[in-house]
């Protein structure tokens, strides 16, 4: 079992930042990688952010977050990061980070992960 602890959600003004941290902790021994989703209000399905493979060298991102969102990982620390720049309003969402254990891979799907976190709440507002 893998346990995911995500922090760092708040409210923040749009063109602001925020950085999301996700710890990971239990069965982490082997490779993993791991994503970011997103749940808007008012619906039910989580859509996805970012990923990342185990080793650091490839992510991929969504498109309305390409440039302003980065994905980093610290495996000494059994750690993800989602770095948000330029915040826009409807970046507002639920963040949760997700792991696919013994994968070196990137995954999009929800369905591919194995583990999830409770999520942190991020709120773009004036």
């Amino acid at each position: 079992q893998v346990q995911l602890v995500e922090s760092g959600g708040g409210l923040v003004q749009p063109g602001g930042s925020l950085r999301l941290s996700c710890a990971a902790s239990g069965r982490t021994g082997g490779s993993y990688a791991t994503g970011w989703f997103r749940q808007f209000p008012g619906k039910n399905r989580r859509a996805f952010v970012a990923a990342i493979d185990y080793n650091g060298g490839n992510t991929l991102y969504e498109d309305s977050v390409k440039g302003r969102f980065t994905i980093s990982r610290d495996n000494a620390e059994n750690r993800v990061y989602l770095q948000m720049n330029r915040v826009r309003t409807e970046d507002t969402a639920l963040y949760y980070c997700a792991v696919k254990s013994g994968s070196t891979e990137i995954h999009v799907l929800t369905n591919e992960y194995d583990y999830w976190g409770q999520g942190t709440q991020v709120t773009v507002s004036s």
